[in-house]
């Protein structure tokens, strides 16, 4: 199973705002033993949010939609969702109810009023619409929920909401799936050869090696010191260890000089 997440805004397009949804997803699957096998960012627009989140829905990835599910003129993803789908948007009964006790919640703390039928709580109320037959992803932070249909998971942009959102998600709908594709990675760091006379070495690794993938990661050499490149393999952790063997041999056979990595942090 794979994971995608598509990250919704024109904020972060211009430098507005900073994005940290992708690092925090990454991680969140990372402790769970998932990986991120994509990531895409669209902007404020609804036609470019509907043709990507048509492409998504015909696949069977597991999607995280950040951002745009609000109520103010800049928010496209419920609508773009809708269609994209086909589907109409509704108001959703349970978050009808959630809202309305959002709202009252609200009164009582001094802020507005409880009065569903006054202009800001019907705009409130937008927030409920989704696509139909859509379910509700419910929100911690202020009850005002997100939504998913099949295996997308839609969710708002702020992090204080998004993240334990996603969390839920995860440890509710796909437990079955934690650590069940260990990973092992394996690298070391190679100089005084290019990636085009390595790469004949690469892929007879992974011709060998059909559990592992590997990477080549060149630097650039700056201020009189010279490039390298970290080499790796990262797969069927039964298969890493003689991967990586059967790579460093192959370098070392082609004259590259081989270093090990620096310890992480």
């Amino acid at each position: 199973m794979d994971f995608g997440l598509v990250v919704i805004g024109d904020e972060i397009l211009s430098g507005r705002r900073e994005d940290k949804h992708f690092a925090k997803v990454r991680d969140l699957l990372a402790a769970r033993g998932l990986q991120l096998a994509w990531a895409r960012y669209v902007g404020d627009e609804r036609p470019r949010i509907e043709a990507a989140l048509r492409e998504s829905f015909a696949g069977d990835d597991v999607v995280f939609c950040c951002g745009g599910i609000g109520a103010t003129p800049d928010d496209h993803t419920r609508q773009a969702a809708a269609a994209a789908l086909g589907a109409p948007l509704v108001l959703h009964p349970e978050a009808q109810a959630l809202i309305t006790e959002r709202c009252a919640e609200m009164a009582r703390e001094g802020r507005g009023s409880a009065d569903m039928t006054r202009p800001e709580n019907r705009q409130r109320l937008r927030m409920g619409e989704f696509p139909q037959g859509a379910r509700i992803v419910p929100n911690p932070f202020n009850r005002i929920p997100g939504f998913s249909v099949g295996s997308h998971w839609f969710v708002p942009g702020f992090p204080v909401m998004a993240w334990p959102m996603i969390e839920w998600v995860l440890d509710t709908h796909y437990q079955r799936f934690f650590f069940e594709r260990p990973v092992a990675v394996l690298a070391f760091i190679v100089r005084g050869l290019p990636e085009s006379v390595i790469t004949p070495a690469l892929e007879s690794v992974e011709q060998a090696f059909p559990g592992v993938r590997v990477f080549c990661l060149p630097t650039a050499g700056v201020q009189g010191r010279p490039g390298q490149i970290e080499l790796g393999v990262k797969g069927d952790p039964r298969q890493v260890d003689a991967a990586c063997q059967v790579l460093r041999e192959s370098v070392s056979q082609l004259g590259g000089e081989i270093g090990e990595m620096p310890p992480a942090g």
